[in-house]
């Protein structure tokens, strides 16, 4: 069978026209922030017509991608991570949430305790990677997949720490409240809200300007790599880092069962032979690793990667938080300076609870020198040398150029953002 070259050049102008209007249709319709049905939610009679005029009335990623700046605050447990947090909740514009990947590790982790294979990093991470995204788009019935027992009716009281976001704790969201409520500590948000309603939070995320999450439960930066390159999202990261003999030093006195050996070893000087080190150096390696990755400047990053250093924001709170707003390309508003200038400022003991935020900022980043013995101190800079000097934390030679308050142990560095 023989064919002109007239019909082939038509065959081909053909399909080349069909892929044409195919892309055109997928672009589209990809960027459109179309809720996706949950399955025990709908019956199996639910047709595509239904579902496209869903679609056609749901608004678009553009709006994320002209007005949106979603913020991820990369951290870990006892780094300063709940203090940074707030400068995002007590924005007016900013939707915050505290740790929601507590909910994955929750659901994960007792399938995973056996094994840290890298198999099972991938199954958290993937599955964070997924909340993450979804949460950023302020679908939150996603994080129904995660709490146990299930949400009934979009309703839920066992959102983790709920109470840490002002958005969760007020109106619409809380409508019992009414003025003198406006400031309410973490534990009274729960008793006078209730239940959270997980429609009424969605709706609350949507009316504000962005969308901000902390979590300690995301190793690396370049575990984010694919939201980060994700065209939908205008991701920005602040990695927090801080001193590991900090860090040490506060878990030890925070969770004082996990710690015990390293408060046994404080308290005799004898080094118990089953101490668990993995709890320093997972932490300096994690570090070491994110840290270098942000600080190569790869491309992927450019504009979307902040360092900072909790000791720089504990001693000048007013301008490192100014910096961090530049970054991101918000505007800094009044409710954030007047939180600094009240939680900045005050004594340990004015806080409620391990996890509060009002403290004298400045004593406390480096009060963990009098908390270590020598020893300990002596063990933590030999296992964490390389992020120690990556970061530009100074070492003690001596008990006495340990407790010396006239030495600070941090070098001033400007880590600028890569832009």
């Amino acid at each position: 069978m023989q064919c002109s070259w007239k019909a082939v050049l038509l065959l081909a102008l053909a399909s080349i026209a069909i892929q044409y209007t195919a892309i055109r249709t997928f672009t589209a319709k990809s960027f459109h922030s179309c809720p996706i049905p949950n399955p025990m939610n709908c019956s199996l009679s639910q047709d595509t017509d239904a579902a496209d005029r869903l679609c056609d009335e749901s608004p678009t990623f553009a709006y994320n991608l002209s007005r949106k700046t979603h913020v991820l605050i990369l951290a870990t447990t006892r780094s300063g991570s709940s203090f940074v947090g707030q400068l995002f909740n007590q924005h007016f514009d900013v939707f915050y949430l505290f740790e929601p990947l507590y909910h994955v590790q929750y659901t994960l982790i007792p399938k995973l305790t056996q094994s840290k294979s890298t198999t099972d990093r991938r199954v958290m991470l993937g599955a964070s990677r997924d909340l993450l995204r979804s949460l950023y788009d302020c679908d939150l019935y996603f994080l129904e997949n995660y709490i146990k027992p299930q949400p009934v009716n979009h309703t839920t009281d066992r959102l983790f720490r709920r109470g840490a976001s002002k958005a969760l704790c007020s109106p619409p969201v809380c409508e019992s409240l009414g003025a003198v409520d406006l400031h309410l500590e973490e534990g009274d948000c729960v008793k006078k809200c209730g239940t959270l309603n997980l429609t009424l939070a969605t709706e609350s995320c949507r009316e504000h300007g962005h969308v901000a999450i902390k979590t300690v439960r995301v190793p690396e930066v370049s575990d984010l790599r694919a939201l980060v390159e994700d065209p939908r999202l205008n991701l920005k990261v602040i990695q927090l880092v801080r001193d590991p003999r900090g860090i040490l030093a506060s878990r030890s006195e925070t969770f004082r069962d996990t710690y015990r050996l390293w408060r046994i070893w404080d308290g005799t000087g004898r080094k118990p032979y089953n101490l668990d080190v993995t709890q320093l150096t997972t932490v300096c390696e994690d570090f070491s690793n994110s840290v270098s990755t942000g600080l190569n400047r790869p491309l992927w990053l450019k504009g979307k990667y902040m360092l900072v250093r909790y000791e720089d924001l504990a001693r000048n709170p007013m301008k490192k938080t100014e910096e961090i707003y530049d970054f991101l390309g918000i505007p800094m508003d009044s409710n954030v300076e007047r939180w600094i200038q009240n939680n900045t400022r005050g004594d340990r003991s004015s806080s409620k609870h391990k996890y509060g935020t009002v403290r004298n900022s400045a004593a406390t980043a480096e009060k963990w020198r009098f908390r270590l013995s020598y020893e300990i101190v002596a063990f933590a800079q030999h296992a964490c040398q390389q992020v120690l000097a990556q970061l530009g934390y100074k070492t003690a030679a001596s008990e006495e150029e340990l407790k010396n308050l006239s030495i600070s142990l941090v070098e001033e560095r400007d880590f600028l953002p890569f832009s």
